[in-house]
């Protein structure tokens, strides 16, 4: 019998590969196109709506999330949200402060950074659960960007350049809103965030350490080495009174942390904890008088509104470099951590947020805070656990969060002047203890030694070297991975499962039957340039390491969802060296486009229609009957 697969058997009635027509170019760049920036393809219920009227009101519904859910509100809802934002408004005065105080800028820049950001939000963001506010980590990477002497010598140009990259930031956030580019913030996985976070916490918990000491002199580098040294060259500043306050208060914020994790409902002794420790250290400080025993306190704040601050932007071309990369370096924290944190709170309520309409709010919020003397602002993961607690049912709760912080600003600002750095330090310190999360570094290594390398180059480099740095090398691994994935696919050899037209990996299931006269090898990724080489060696090892001979290749292609010319001139190449063997390569089931650049490229002509497949039990079939001699199963 002569060794070529007959049509008849190849393509049985009604179940053959459909050769049809290849798409015009238009038509895939399209389709491409929609999948890249609309694979949740937002606008499909919108363009069914018949009314154009109502077409309207739903394309504004999208754009302006706050037409969707305000006309639902009800006072229901208004209880709730009106408890979770008091509660959070007692989070956000101390947060705001403390984290300012990290960003080496006036404390009252803290306070402006949680009123006008709340109501932009409210408006644009589409998480029920976000609470938006000041981060710890974007904090004190922007300090560490511009650096101790600007800060130290030219403090009045750091804030103003501080405004500036906040403007970067919110141009950048939209911009990659608006163009749905929300795929680059992929590259900052779990992992590299879960260890970033965790490097951050141990960087920020020892440089409070300053004011637990009360330390004057004291180094603004961040690695652990050099912060370390600091304080045990400056152990002559330590005064034992700020130390004793530093102390009590961060035993006792860390007591109401644990009765809210022991009593879930008792969520807000952990939420008021904060406001505790600035009432009682304000109070304490103004009695004995404070500042003339050691303990160093916020200094002066002035009563009223965000002043404009447009005036102030600085685009001087000496300092562009250092704007530039504050606010996208910090832009992309930001939004890895905010959108990361609004959906893990939506999926409690089984709600979803869109992160494209995330990025949007979020650049918005940081482009018009920007003119109205706000810093960098995101969705903190502390404020929002809160807000999430306290029961908020839509982003109202960041409106009456604002409005409490209107009030704070016209009337008791200049109250918080005597609130204690120990203070601060302590509630920096309790909140950044909650952030290095050990079980999940714990859970990586057990099941992703790979994941675990990059969490721990992100917590080390960090840790040791610098907040940018640790980031890199960590995306970097990141990045080494994926091309690994890609540079070096799965394949593996297919078996029959007894009693079954299921084939599946031999190595995964050992009682699959193997076949004598054909091999089944499966590709699980697509084939292009970077991958042909080592695709074509595996395929000829597989090949060569088979103890029978072989007169067929069947090659599945259900996991190839793309192909280059490189990757067809691949398999043309092992089709030439297996029929100098006398080897048969038969194709089985080539997805929609794999098989379009197939036919283009006349690929098909070369290998024979004949030897193309729907189904690998279609094409075992045909190869059984055309086998040169007929050999029993194993």
């Amino acid at each position: 019998m002569e060794n070529t697969i007959t049509s008849s058997t190849s393509s049985p009635k009604g179940r053959g590969v459909n050769f049809s027509t290849p798409r015009g170019f238009g038509s895939k760049f399209k389709t491409k196109c929609k999948e890249t920036f609309f694979p949740d393809d937002p606008f499909k219920p919108i363009s069914q709506e018949p009314n154009r009227l109502m077409k309207t009101k739903k394309l504004l519904e999208y754009f302006v999330p706050i037409f969707e859910w305000l006309p639902k509100y009800d006072m229901q809802k208004l209880k709730y949200d009106v408890l979770a934002g008091i509660t959070i408004t007692s989070l956000a005065v101390p947060q705001g402060i403390s984290y300012a105080k990290l960003a080496s800028i006036p404390p009252i820049i803290g306070l402006y950074s949680s009123f006008v950001p709340p109501f932009v939000y409210a408006v644009f963001g589409s998480s029920n659960n976000l609470a938006v506010g000041t981060v710890a980590a974007c904090s004190l990477l922007i300090a560490e960007t511009f650096g101790e002497e600007m800060i130290k010598n030219e403090p009045e140009l750091y804030l103003h350049l501080i405004f500036t990259a906040t403007l970067i930031t919110g141009l950048f956030q939209f911009a990659m809103g608006f163009l749905r580019l929300g795929i680059l913030v992929d590259f900052l996985s779990h992992s590299t965030i879960t260890g970033f976070m965790g490097g951050t916490a141990i960087i920020i918990l020892l440089q409070q350490l300053k004011g637990i000491f009360g330390l004057v002199h004291f180094t603004h580098k961040t690695d652990v080495v050099s912060v370390l040294h600091s304080i045990l060259d400056n152990r002559a500043e330590w005064k034992w009174q700020s130390t004793l306050a530093g102390v009590c208060f961060l035993v006792f914020l860390q007591s109401t942390r644990y009765i809210k994790q022991r009593y879930p409902k008792l969520f807000w002794v952990s939420a008021m904890g904060p406001m505790v420790v600035v009432v009682v250290g304000c109070v304490v400080a103004y009695l004995v008088k404070g500042t003339a025993h050691g303990i160093a306190t916020v200094g002066p704040l002035k009563k009223g509104l965000n002043p404009p601050s447009i005036q102030l932007l600085n685009f001087d071309s000496k300092y562009l470099g250092m704007v530039f990369k504050a606010g996208i370096v910090t832009g992309l924290i930001a939004l890895a951590e905010g959108i990361a944190i609004g959906r893990s709170f939506a999926v409690m309520k089984n709600e979803q947020t869109d992160g494209n309409k995330e990025m949007i709010a979020f650049g918005l919020m940081n482009v018009i805070g920007s003119f109205t003397s706000c810093y960098l602002t995101t969705g903190p993961f502390s404020k929002t656990a809160v807000n999430y607690n306290a029961g908020t049912k839509t982003p109202m709760s960041n409106v009456v969060m604002g409005v409490c912080m209107m009030l704070v600003l016209l009337f008791l600002a200049p109250l918080f002047s005597y609130t204690p750095l120990v203070g601060l330090s302590a509630i920096i310190m309790s909140a950044m203890l909650g952030l290095i999360n050990y079980e999940e570094m714990y859970h990586l290594f057990k099941v992703d030694k790979f994941d675990f390398l990059v969490c721990m180059s992100a917590f080390f480099g960090v840790s040791f070297l610098s907040m940018d740095y640790g980031l890199i090398i960590s995306v970097g691994f990141s990045i080494v991975r994926a091309l690994l994935y890609v540079a070096r696919p799965s394949t593996c050899k297919l078996g029959r499962i007894p009693n079954s037209v299921m084939f599946r990996d031999i190595e995964q299931y050992p009682a699959s039957e193997e076949m004598l006269g054909y091999i089944i090898l499966q590709l699980g990724s697509p084939v292009f340039f970077a991958n042909s080489t080592y695709v074509r060696e595996r395929i000829l090892r597989w090949i060569r390491d088979e103890p029978e001979a072989i007169e067929f290749l069947l090659l599945d292609l259900s996991g190839v969802s793309t192909i280059d010319m490189t990757g067809m001139e691949t398999l043309l190449e092992v089709q030439r060296i297996l029929g100098s063997k006398n080897i048969k390569m038969v194709i089985i089931n080539p997805r929609f486009e794999v098989l379009e650049k197939m036919m283009l490229s006349h690929f098909v002509e070369k290998i024979g229609k004949e030897y193309m497949f729907l189904s690998i039990d279609d094409a075992v079939q045909a190869c059984r009957f055309n086998l040169t001699t007929t050999k029993p199963e194993v």
